[in-house]
């Protein structure tokens, strides 16, 4: 079916808002039609989660942008050179190399330096789960851009968007893209990972420091001591690497060492929580419970195979 053979009353959606920069021979703009949007937003293999807009900008000269209501998200990824960014009032620099999320509802202008334009990949999106995905992937209202450095796959990934092209707007077509929007998305984290080397080397030995001290209770400001920053400073430079806190990776760590010990031995919980650096195994059982889904009983006790 194309969109028109569509029948019925929907809600109305509007187009994603994009920017209005002439666009050259070697970048492409693709705005999904109105008509297609309607059909994504009730078709039940896209309804939560599907693209208004996306695109490739080579050396952007002269892009920019500045939208009061935001209705949908926009993820962008710089390539090549630098823009600068305005979101809530806070400025920042975007450099080759960063990911940022622009959600819904968050006032925000970019300009491309005009000495370095950026190069950029880029998607609106919207659905019911935009703002999971955004969670997901490792973004809230204090972590607006990550550093991720060059990856091919991620370039893969938005590509993928742009082979909807030249299909006419058929809806099997939009609805492959929508998909296709969506392994982008849950592949962001595992691409964050691959963190250039210099961000690697450093969170190899934060991590080789929380392995090597499962035994403790270690806080914040020590691991932030140990990488040279102030504990807000490391708090958020580790989330925008990572996706979460370093004492929630650290618990994780002990959870995990827990699990290999009930596995493997036959020891109490109560020896394996003092073990672990906690003598109320009362509370370590619930911050495992929290972790795993079920008491450390119910996992010991759970035929695996």
């Amino acid at each position: 079916m194309d969109y028109f053979s569509i029948h019925g009353k929907i809600k109305d959606l509007k187009m994603a808002q994009t920017s209005q920069w002439p666009v050259p021979q070697d970048s492409v703009r693709y705005v999904v039609p109105d008509p297609i949007i309607r059909l994504l937003a009730k078709h039940p293999l896209t309804r939560d989660l599907y693209p208004l807009a996306f695109g490739h900008y080579r050396r952007a000269t002269g892009h920019h942008m500045h939208r009061e209501h935001h209705n949908d998200h926009l993820l962008i990824y710089c390539t090549e050179g630098k823009a600068f960014l305005n979101v809530l009032g806070t400025p920042y620099q975007v450099e080759a190399g960063d990911l940022l999320l622009l959600p819904a509802g968050a006032n925000h202008r970019y300009t491309a330096d005009p000495d370095n334009p950026w190069t950029i990949h880029w998607v609106h999106y919207t659905g019911p789960l935009a703002e999971e995905f955004r969670a997901y992937m490792g973004f809230d209202e204090t972590v607006r851009i990550r550093h991720i450095g060059r990856q091919p796959r991620l370039l893969v990934d938005f590509n993928g968007l742009l082979s909807v092209r030249q299909t006419g707007f058929r809806t099997r077509g939009l609805v492959h893209a929508a998909n296709r929007l969506r392994q982008l998305l849950t592949a962001i984290p595992i691409t964050a990972d691959s963190a250039p080397h210099d961000d690697k080397n450093e969170l190899d030995t934060i991590h080789s420091y929380m392995r090597e001290h499962l035994e403790d209770r270690i806080s914040l400001e020590q691991l932030a001591e140990l990488a040279g920053l102030s504990p807000a400073h490391f708090a958020t430079r580790y989330r925008e690497k990572t996706g979460t806190s370093p004492i929630q990776h650290f618990l994780h760590l002990k959870v995990e060492r827990a699990c290999q010990m009930l596995d493997n031995t036959d020891l109490s919980f109560a020896d394996i929580s003092r073990q672990l650096g906690y003598d109320d195994a009362y509370y370590f059982s619930r911050l495992f419970k929290k972790v795993m889904g079920q008491s450390p009983r119910d996992y010991r006790h759970t035929a695996r195979h």
